[in-house]
């Protein structure tokens, strides 16, 4: 999916000097811009995912404006967002929550081009969390050829969804790019509530009608590795995840 009011916070980038006049207070207005923008963008009626409609609306979703896909620079601060992500969610795992990771700059990729940095980041997130000596979920395998596989980023799965100015399905498109953090369990707990089916058919149905036809790369949770929707982009069956399990690779 994507406590009243959304939470919103920024990442500075220094690719500017702070000394210049003018240029923090540029930042902070374009960052609010940006966080507001997205906002809007999960509220539009046209929207389909009713899950990030859902966390808006209880105030669980999260967005943090950083500098540049293509830069590791805040990668840090991502993945410290990212601990306290889950552990937040281990004191209250209630309802549905997602953490929006907007990147300011904007520069015209194609759908290739956004899946490659977009992978590029999660295998840094991934490498640091390894690094830390924080341990994988238990629960999902971090094979990305594998139906249950699932990032791990404080003892927590998540997958992710990305959106940018060039994606061809239209509830993927942003004015800038953008990387979901979904955790996974509250996934399974819709399944033992029952409601996964339903919620899924709704976003499906309402993703047909924004787009005219259903998203072929959509799939049921578990059934198939999710790795090839986590970008968008339309791939066939010959398509590899580019993703190595840091955990595999300290063994």
């Amino acid at each position: 999916m994507f406590d009243d009011h959304p939470i919103h916070a920024s990442v500075r980038p220094t690719g500017r000097s702070a000394s210049q006049p003018g240029s923090l207070a540029a930042d902070a207005d374009e960052d609010a811009r940006l966080a507001a923008a997205f906002e809007r963008h999960v509220k539009d009626r046209n929207f389909p995912c009713v899950g990030a409609k859902s966390a808006l609306a209880r105030g669980t979703l999260k967005t943090l404006i950083c500098h540049d896909l293509t830069s590791s620079w805040d990668d840090l601060p991502i993945h410290r967002e990212l601990l306290r992500w889950s552990k937040d969610y281990d004191s209250d795992p209630a309802g549905l929550r997602s953490l929006a990771i907007v990147f300011r700059r904007s520069r015209t990729m194609s759908e290739q081009v956004f899946e490659q940095h977009m992978w590029a980041r999660i295998q840094s997130l991934s490498d640091k969390d390894s690094w830390l000596g924080q341990s994988a979920d238990s629960a999902v395998s971090g094979d990305p050829d594998d139906p249950h596989f699932a990032l791990s980023f404080g003892g927590r799965a998540y997958f992710v969804v990305g959106l940018h100015p060039a994606a061809s399905r239209p509830a993927r498109r942003f004015e800038r790019p953008v990387m979901v953090f979904n955790l996974h369990d509250q996934f399974e707990n819709l399944r033992k509530e029952q409601r996964y089916e339903r919620m899924r058919d709704t976003i499906m149905d309402r993703d047909r009608k924004l787009a005219g036809d259903v998203n072929p790369m959509l799939g049921r949770h578990g059934e198939k590795s999710a790795a090839a929707q986590y970008s968008g982009r339309l791939v066939d069956d010959d398509w590899s995840c580019p993703f190595s399990n840091p955990r595999e690779q300290a063994e």
